[in-house]
């Protein structure tokens, strides 16, 4: 029935015989756009599950520099590795500036510290990081085998930098309760802290690729801890491929086990 409607929308016949054994000239070329047509729509339904899935499409992440040197390379390479049509844009920036980023739309995805309340963002804690000195190992600071209290660092300059603008308290050489000397960019807080114009304080997760002149020491300070978590606009669906990148990277961190961290249980308490 389906045919003989095209027919007459046609007005011009398909097959040579009412028995319909043989096509026509016309019918040849249906029959051709038929199966390209068939073929594309498989094409896009295979797409579409993809999509669903979260193995094509593309995701963009910000995230504080520690998490996006220490955690996410491994794993961006073998999600890439595994689908090939996944397309992953990522910023390394603290964590005001994730939470600027997730806030505008930029980015769909923070990873970073806890937004201030009433900010508009979801956040979802993943680990704590707790915070230690960096210095050189010919500090005095470096001789000290307990954990550093909160006495033993004062009268030794500490370089402050953004990871440590919740814990601002630790810098008491200066009246006010700020570093006398900051830096933003890691790569120039460590040429600080190698030059000898101070210490400076990082969560343990930047401490893991020291080079040799330099050490982190434990700070004998509870409060000395950053949570680390997922950070999204509130009231929004996460995309597929957002939800399948928070789940690789959670099975990442359970497996990687590095020293440390301390995972957070999410709601089913897994």
């Amino acid at each position: 029935m389906t045919l003989k409607q095209l027919e007459a929308h046609l007005a011009a016949p398909l097959f040579e015989a009412d028995r319909k054994h043989r096509l026509t000239p016309l019918g040849e070329e249906v029959r051709e756009l038929a199966r390209d047509m068939l073929n594309e729509h498989q094409r896009t339904t295979e797409r579409i599950a993809a999509i669903a899935a979260g193995r094509e499409g593309t995701l963009r992440v910000a995230a504080v520099p520690s998490v996006a040197a220490q955690l996410l390379p491994p794993l961006l390479t073998a999600m890439l590795d595994e689908h090939r049509s996944v397309r992953i844009e990522l910023l390394d920036t603290d964590s005001a500036s994730v939470h600027m980023l997730v806030d505008k739309g930029a980015v769909e995805l923070g990873i970073g510290g806890r937004p201030e309340h009433g900010a508009g963002l979801h956040f979802v804690p993943v680990f704590d990081d707790p915070f230690r000195l960096v210095c050189r190992k010919d500090h005095p600071l470096a001789r000290v085998t307990a954990p550093l209290r909160r006495a033993d660092l004062r009268g030794h300059r500490l370089i402050g930098n953004k990871s440590t603008a919740g814990i601002s308290d630790l810098f008491d050489e200066n009246p006010k309760g700020e570093p006398t000397l900051s830096a933003r960019n890691v790569i120039s807080l460590m040429a600080l802290v190698r030059a000898g114009a101070g210490a400076t304080i990082l969560p343990a997760l930047a401490t893991h690729a020291l080079d040799d002149a330099l050490c982190s020491l434990a700070l004998n300070d509870p409060s000395a801890m950053r949570t680390v978590g997922f950070i999204q606009r509130q009231n929004r669906t996460p995309s597929p491929i957002c939800r399948a990148f928070q789940t690789r990277f959670l099975k990442h961190l359970r497996a990687s086990g590095i020293a440390g961290m301390s995972l957070k249980r999410d709601d089913d308490g897994r």
